[in-house]
């Protein structure tokens, strides 16, 4: 067997026919890759739009819990200032009663002053009295006996 030699023609016509063959699988490679590249584009689209509700419902939540936090929190202030209040009206009851206690106490001692002055008034006026008669009554001569006496 001999080899034979090919022509420049012969070669030209094969590479041309290589680089057809080539360019055409090149071309079916690219419809496939086109083809799933549209599946594929979009699959991305779907799980970036499966990751934003992800992101979403997890903001929203977040948003749902702060928002209890809050109201939460503003209930218990609410309830404590209510409690404070309460403890403030009664504190202030109690200090009314207190001095309306004082203030009563304060009057009956004022009361027992008043009666305990009279009283030593009336008894020092008395003795006062006394000795004047007494007195009158040792210029005029009589005694305190005399008195008895009758």
């Amino acid at each position: 067997m001999a080899f034979k030699e090919h022509s420049f023609t012969e070669r030209a016509q094969a590479g041309a026919e290589g680089k057809k063959a080539l360019l055409e699988r090149a071309r079916a490679k690219a419809q496939a890759l086109q083809e799933g590249a549209e599946e594929r584009k979009a699959e991305r689209l779907r799980i970036a739009a499966e990751r934003d509700d992800r992101v979403k419902a997890k903001e929203e939540a977040r948003r749902a819990e702060e928002e209890r936090v809050r109201l939460e929190r503003e209930a218990a202030e609410a309830a404590r200032l209510k409690a404070e209040a309460e403890a403030e009206a009664e504190r202030q009851r109690r200090a009314a009663e207190e001095a309306e206690l004082q203030a009563a106490i304060k009057a009956e001692e004022e009361e027992r002053d008043r009666l305990l002055k009279a009283e030593q008034k009336a008894a020092r006026d008395a003795r006062y009295a006394a000795r004047k008669a007494a007195k009158k009554a040792r210029r005029k001569g009589i005694s305190s006996w005399d008195e008895y006496i009758k």
